[in-house]
């Protein structure tokens, strides 16, 4: 008789860590406002976790301008609202010639709920060769209510 020794199933390993971009190194950014209070790099730069608000109410615009093309694979963004129910959409966009045309990534739209859905993560999974703009669309209330745009974290690998 034959006989063979299956091996134990072991856990597959971790996923290694994403090595994230360092956007203040790599990148200018483009912002269509910002309350003083909440900088765009307390999104965007580790270390800084105040989040970003836009300092009006309405549609607010994100661009990253990156001084030489980078691999991206992965964007994760992160939102919190905890005082005002609304339906948030973001557009999600990219350039590979420094803007002259954008091919679109993501449009998603999100409920917040103070109650109950307050915060939205995304991590978005993608392979794009060569990016030189990158940009983030925020409509933060389809309603059209007074609601000022705001985000968390916004991060790329």
């Amino acid at each position: 008789m034959r006989k063979r020794l299956i091996a134990a199933n072991r856990p597959a390993s971790p996923p290694a860590p994403a090595e994230w971009l360092r956007l203040d190194e790599v990148a200018e950014v483009e912002i269509s406002s910002e309350d003083a209070a909440y900088p765009i790099e307390g999104a965007l730069v580790p270390g800084h976790n105040s989040g970003w608000r836009a300092a009006v109410p309405g549609s607010q615009t994100i661009r990253l301008l990156f001084a030489s093309p980078q691999r991206v694979r992965r964007i994760q963004i992160d939102f919190v609202e905890t005082s005002l129910p609304r339906t948030q959409e973001y557009l999600l966009r990219w350039s590979g010639d420094g803007g002259q045309s954008f091919h679109e990534i993501v449009r998603q739209q999100w409920n917040f709920s103070p109650q109950g859905a307050s915060a939205e993560s995304e991590d978005h999974r993608v392979d794009l060769a060569a990016v030189t703009v990158l940009e983030l669309i925020i409509t933060p209330d389809l309603g059209h209510g007074p609601a000022v745009a705001s985000m968390a974290r916004f991060r790329l690998a």
